[in-house]
């Protein structure tokens, strides 16, 4: 083991934690590694793949699809804090991760999943604003707008995920050290401190439950207020809408409904947890692309002319 005997004072003398991983056993280990690396391969292929399409196809001037190529760039780096860490790991027998590299990790989701949570906010802001007020639509949504409106994604990311990582550095670790999980994350990580961690807990659980409970909240109403409106509309434009809201709102359901399972609840882990946390580092990394492009018109049109462009390069270069 790599801990030692606990001091007085409370100095932290673990300098490693033990992953015990999604299983045990290791025919299961290896089906999940086949799988998982496809699914991260997915995810970055498919998110790189929105991102030049936006970039490319002259959608980046539109706000939403602004936002979409930030959401892209802040998935595959939500996915990358752990996919690679738990593939590598299903290969070794021993996982082990540093103090200091756990801290790092913890951070990490914490920055990049609430980043996410805010900018699916701010999307669906958008989309209120261009169903409901469509004449100021582009008064409203400027450039310089969004670019703070982004701005202010990451600062909240970053002050959430400072707070959860301040919480867990200043409580003294003893022994043991296995964490019955794949990845660091709050509330495995306290149970293993020497130390009353009910308060901790709570300011835990407040600080993440708030964020996603709250957001949340901001987005049922906003989608709420949208399909009501779409009453006033045309049958196109209530066709296009919906398609657009379509997807936005699949993504929220998909995303917040593990978050708010895993953080809008006292500091308790359940064996559920592991799995519940694979679908929102993993599996809705590897959707949202998906259901982007599947429902949504403009991007599978930039997306042929892409492909297109690339077709003809390839000729000419020939």
């Amino acid at each position: 083991m790599a801990s030692r005997s606990f001091s007085i004072e409370g100095v932290n003398n673990v300098t490693e934690f033990i992953f015990l991983g999604l299983s045990q056993n290791p025919e299961v280990e290896e089906v999940c590694f086949v799988v998982f690396s496809f699914f991260y391969m997915v995810i970055v292929l498919g998110n790189l793949l929105i991102m030049l399409t936006v970039c490319t196809g002259n959608l980046f001037k539109s706000p939403m699809y602004f936002f979409l190529n930030f959401l892209s760039f802040v998935d595959i780096c939500y996915s990358s804090v752990t996919a690679p860490k738990m593939i590598v790991d299903l290969l070794v027998k021993k996982k082990t991760i540093s103090y200091v590299g756990c801290m790092l990790q913890l951070f990490g989701v914490h920055f990049f999943g609430c980043t996410e949570i805010f900018i699916l906010t701010v999307m669906a802001y958008d989309r209120y604003v261009a169903i409901c007020k469509p004449l100021h639509y582009m008064t409203i949504m400027d450039r310089d707008r969004c670019n703070k409106m982004l701005l202010g994604t990451w600062v909240g990311g970053f002050f959430h995920s400072i707070i959860q990582v301040a919480l867990v550095v200043q409580l003294p670790f003893c022994g043991p050290n296995e964490i019955d999980h794949y990845f660091c994350d709050v509330h495995p990580v306290l149970k293993l401190a020497c130390t009353d961690t009910y308060i901790v807990g709570v300011v835990v659980t407040a600080n993440s439950g708030t964020i996603a409970l709250g957001s949340f909240v901001i987005l049922l109403i906003s989608y709420t207020v949208i399909l009501v409106s779409l009453r006033k509309q045309s049958a196109e434009g209530r066709r296009k809408a919906l398609s657009t809201c379509g997807s936005h709102i699949a993504v929220v359901i998909i995303f917040f409904g593990p978050c708010t399972f895993m953080y809008m609840r006292p500091d308790t882990t359940f064996s559920e947890d592991k799995m519940v946390a694979v679908f929102y580092t993993i599996i809705t990394p590897m959707l949202n692309p998906l259901i982007y492009t599947l429902r949504n018109a403009e991007v599978k049109n930039a997306m042929r002319k892409l492909w297109a462009r690339k077709v003809s390069w390839q000729t000419t270069g020939k």
